[in-house]
């Protein structure tokens, strides 16, 4: 069994969970996740199963879309509702007016540079950031360069603000909050986060525990396909002889643009994935 799952990732769970419960029900040994969700997030995890796991180099890079949730007034240790509560503020509930909240959340959209929180596992000289956290050591962190390509009020109430959030790859959504709630003259933290979108991955794609159980002798109709996956490669195909070289790993001179390509046969069946790099054609992933 080989394919790409779309899993909706229950709270409480980490992504190896999710992957180890994948493996139990479908009864198969590899698998993989891209993309990875904090215990505390639901939403969209893209689970890997069989040789689909050599894929994950290019499904990392992606853009991603959350709904997320800010509770205002409150700061938490780690920058979400998990931590413990180290401080609390009045709130001036003039600056939370739905005008106001908009044009603040309006302020980060396009390029920036971003904070990674310290509840993190960025390393630093080797460590990862929320064990320097947990043992009260204060590290320097490095910014980022992130880009925010839309971000949307959704509601606000209750002293909590609930937005959606279109971004690039390595953008920290606890920092986003914290810095919002800055921006607003105050404090706060990640409520909820659901990802809803990883790059054409949606939520309505994604299925449950349940529905994996009930559906997981004929799971194949939920798989989803290298050539599905890739419609932005462009295509090279490949007559017999020079199938059979590439498939056993010899480099073929085409002359192309540098860059990654479908391969198919002369029959118009999809091999998988090959680089072009000066006009040497090299087998990257078969399936």
């Amino acid at each position: 069994m080989q394919g790409i799952l779309i899993i909706n990732k229950p709270q409480g769970f980490t992504s190896q969970d999710v992957v180890s419960k994948v493996k139990k029900i479908l009864n198969i040994k590899k698998a993989g996740h891209t993309g990875t969700l904090d215990p505390m997030a639901t939403g969209v995890l893209p689970v890997l199963l069989g040789n689909y796991t050599k894929l994950s180099k290019y499904l990392i890079e992606h853009d991603k879309t959350y709904i997320a949730k800010i509770k205002i007034g409150e700061k938490s240790d780690t920058g979400d509702v998990e931590g413990n509560i180290i401080e609390t503020q009045d709130v001036d509930l003039n600056k939370l007016s739905e005008d106001n909240v908009k044009k603040v959340l309006n302020r980060f959209l396009g390029k920036q540079k971003q904070i990674p929180p310290m509840y993190s596992a960025i390393k630093v000289d080797g460590k990862k950031l929320y064990e320097y956290a947990r043992q009260g050591i204060e590290v320097k962190v490095e910014p980022r360069d992130i880009e925010i390509y839309n971000i949307e009020l959704l509601s606000i109430s209750n002293l909590e603000i609930e937005f959606k959030v279109s971004c690039s790859k390595g953008t920290y959504i606890r920092s986003l909050c914290e810095d919002i709630s800055k921006a607003l003259g105050t404090i706060g933290y990640m409520s909820s986060l659901n990802r809803v979108l990883v790059d054409k991955f949606s939520i309505d794609m994604a299925i449950d525990f349940e529905t994996l159980e009930e559906l997981k002798d004929n799971i194949e109709d939920k798989l989803i396909s290298m050539k599905e996956v890739f419609l932005q490669f462009s295509q090279i195909k490949l007559n017999n002889r020079k199938k059979e070289l590439f498939l056993n790993g010899v480099m073929l001179t085409f002359n192309f643009e540098d860059g990654v390509y479908n391969i198919y046969d002369s029959e118009d069946n999809y091999i998988g994935l090959g680089t072009v790099k000066n006009n040497l054609l090299k087998r990257d992933i078969v399936i």
